[in-house]
């Protein structure tokens, strides 16, 4: 059902046109159609929670229409892009995801459609089962909405039930003080206690994607473990991580018994949709192309080379990020591991993410298809150039035609079973059950395909404190590149500095060499050449003919400089002015502590 979110909303609104509710329509707010019109009917109920589904489910990559640019690598280590955060230019302008007025699309307008229908559904006539199923679907995504703010902000204003109508409710909104980032936490944790208590483990296949209690219990696992971690917690206060420890422990605990657990196949696991083991929390795409119909993931097209779909090449790997893969057997790459193989022996997560030049990357159909990225006469082999040399290839449906890339329907899983894992072994650690982190490190690395080696799949045994949460953080990096994780990873253990700070991100151009041996360019390119390049060994082609050249893709005057300030950004200029209640963060002009 939920893969048809949008279609339940034009539904809802076409229902109620046809019963007589114009005048209320007419206002084009969902919020305040009277409850008496629904509110008694469960199918009408539903309808209203799709609609709110459609509202707060996470794009791909995770993003929720914020002015953070956090997923496709722009502020991270894993591709480029040149912005004020990269460039320590921001102001309290820039980060808006507060809210400068009340309207239904930002944060505090959904929180508002959100508290109407709670209010709404407990005024009617339902029994109270099925009020508290219906409740709990959309406490789940309150829960969310504050959370991305709480984490960007820290404390904002607790709104929890129904202000007046839309003006008043402005005016109201302006006379509330900011809770403290404490009391946000424990509301959103009381929110998915609550949304663990009355959803089922599992729903039917008709309502692939609806919220269920594992879904909640991961986001509080995820929730507790920011809060223990070094961004709010910088005196390492013990029970924060116990907490977070406790909370992931019933995550996987309730997962588990739901049958959830880590798929088979992480290049595959996107493609399963339902019933897909590692799906915990979702977002639904459909392949439709009508109008009423269509919900398309975009990712996709966007990302693949544009010569194989219809637009392309975004969101492409750095240099840093493709050194960073460890080897088949686990270890790290060696300092001095030459440049023109880098491709050779890794971590079989590298094979399917990264996009290489000469890579054998099944796309529209053709199993052998290989990618060419270099140059040859200062040329391009591309009909449209990567700029950094490679290409992100995870979740790209190989078998979709060009013309069909545009309508992909790939879901977006949001909460992996393997964040899951990931996020217990990191709270083990905090805890000092460090046998638990590496039962969790070692699970996603025997999924991966990674040798066993020396018994722990390559990792260092004996590791505790610091040099433990360092490698789940690296295991981090690997197991969820370009799933809009790794920001949030360097924001809550404050390591843009040490990551990203007076560096240049980098790419590669790779060069088709000259002189005796070495084919032509058109030799090379011809599928009749005895040295056509399709034909040839990948270590021929590194070892022979190609080579490899570094570039700085961050080419703006002066590196990157993210400042300490952005540990926590300003609320906009606005925002104050309309609530004199509201105090500004320290860093930023105020005196309101987000991380005390």
């Amino acid at each position: 059902m939920m893969k048809n979110s949008k279609n339940i909303a034009i539904i809802f609104f076409a229902f109620l046109a046809f019963t007589s509710c114009k005048k209320v329509l007419d206002k084009g707010d969902l919020g305040s159609i009277p409850g008496e019109l629904i509110y008694n009917d469960s199918t009408l109920v539903n309808l209203n929670v799709g609609y709110i589904y459609e509202q707060n489910l996470p794009g791909w990559g995770g993003t929720t229409s914020g002015s953070v640019p956090f997923w496709g690598g722009t502020l991270t280590d894993e591709s480029y892009g040149d912005n004020k955060f990269m460039r320590g230019t921001l102001t309290v302008e820039d980060v808006t995801d507060f809210g400068t007025a009340l309207d239904k699309g930002n944060n505090y307008g959904k929180i508002r459609t959100i508290n109407m229908m709670i209010a709404d559904t407990d005024a009617g006539t339902l029994p109270l089962a099925t009020k508290n199923r219906l409740k709990s679907q959309v406490l789940f995504f309150r829960a969310w909405r504050y959370f991305d703010l709480v984490r960007l902000y820290g404390g904002v204003p607790l709104v929890l039930t129904p202000l007046d109508g839309v003006g008043q409710e402005a005016k109201d909104l302006a006379l509330l003080p900011r809770n403290s980032t404490a009391e946000c936490i424990a509301q959103i944790v009381k929110d998915l206690d609550t949304v663990i208590k009355y959803l089922p483990g599992r729903w039917d296949n008709t309502n692939w994607g609806r919220i269920t209690r594992g879904a909640a219990a991961a986001l509080k696992g995820r929730v507790l473990l920011t809060y223990a971690s070094p961004l709010f917690n910088p005196s390492g206060l013990p029970e924060r991580w116990q907490a977070a420890y406790t909370a992931n422990v019933k995550a996987k605990e309730i997962l588990d018994k739901d049958g959830y657990g880590l798929n088979s196949s992480y290049g595959d696991m996107w493609f399963t949709e339902v019933g897909n083991p590692e799906a915990v929390f979702v977002t639904g795409y459909n392949n439709a192309t009508g109008d009423q119909t269509k919900k398309n993931n975009a990712y996709d097209n966007q990302t693949r080379p544009s010569y194989t779909g219809t637009a392309g090449g975004s969101n492409q790997p750095s240099w840093e990020l493709v050194k960073s893969y460890p080897m088949k057997d686990g270890s790290k790459p060696a300092a001095d591991l030459p440049d023109n193989l880098f491709y050779k022996d890794r971590d079989p997560r590298f094979y399917k993410t990264i996009g290489y030049n000469g890579a054998v990357w099944p796309l529209n159909g053709n199993t052998n298809y290989r990618l060419w990225t270099y140059y040859a006469g200062g040329k391009t082999s591309e009909q449209k150039a990567s700029n950094t040399g490679f290409y992100t290839r995870k979740a790209i449906n190989p078998n979709v035609a060009a013309g069909e890339v545009q309508f992909s329907g790939t879901d977006w899983m949001e909460i992996r079973y393997a964040e899951v894992v990931l996020n217990l072994a990191e709270a083990a650690c905090g805890i000092g059950a460090n046998a638990e982190a590496y039962a969790g490190l070692e699970a996603i690395r025997k999924r991966a395909g990674i040798e066993l080696g020396n018994g722990h799949y390559g990792l260092v045994a004996g590791l505790s404190g610091t040099a433990l949460f360092d490698a789940i953080l690296y295991e981090r990096q690997i197991e969820f590149a370009f799933e809009g994780k790794r920001f949030w990873d360097l924001y809550r253990w404050k390591k843009f500095a040490d990551v990203l700070n007076t560096k240049a991100r980098r790419g590669v151009t790779i060069n088709l060499k000259t002189g005796a041996g070495i084919p032509t360019a058109a030799q090379f390119a011809d599928p009749t050449n005895a040295n056509y390049r399709d034909k040839v060994d990948i270590d021929v082609l590194y070892s022979q003919y190609f080579d490899v050249q570094i570039k700085n893709m961050d080419t703006w005057d002066g590196n990157i400089q993210w400042r300490d300030q952005y540990y926590f950004f300003g609320l906009p200029t606005s925002s104050i002015n309309n609530n004199t209640k509201i105090t500004q963060n320290i860093g930023w002009g105020g005196s309101f502590v987000p991380a005390p």
